[in-house]
């Protein structure tokens, strides 16, 4: 899906790391919730309260899922990220994503 439609977007931005990582809250007619944002390169650590999938849109970087190895994501790629965890990433070039969270 390349569009988003009938959604409402939270103006307010999610700040991360010093504005290194940024988002914008999407919300859906459903009550299904998404964020779209960008990574600058640097070394992140992101703690979950829901599950989430990631959609890696563009960029290069590694990541560290729980109880998993580091790997190198080939972009475009999918990760899920189970609830009440915490993954790793290492973003080398500016990264574009998609995370939707899972109730």
């Amino acid at each position: 899906m390349n569009e988003l439609q009938n959604v409402t977007i939270v103006k307010a931005a999610n700040i991360y790391y010093d504005g290194k990582v940024t988002s914008r809250t999407v919300k859906f007619d459903d009550g299904s919730v998404k964020s779209l944002g960008i990574m600058l390169p640097g070394e992140y650590t992101f703690g979950t309260n829901e599950a989430e999938i990631m959609e890696i849109l563009s960029g290069e970087l590694d990541i560290k899922l729980p109880g998993e190895d580091w790997k190198t994501l080939n972009t475009p790629e999918t990760f899920n990220v189970p609830a009440n965890s915490s993954f790793d990433l290492v973003i080398k070039t500016v990264t574009d994503y998609c995370c939707s969270y899972i109730k």
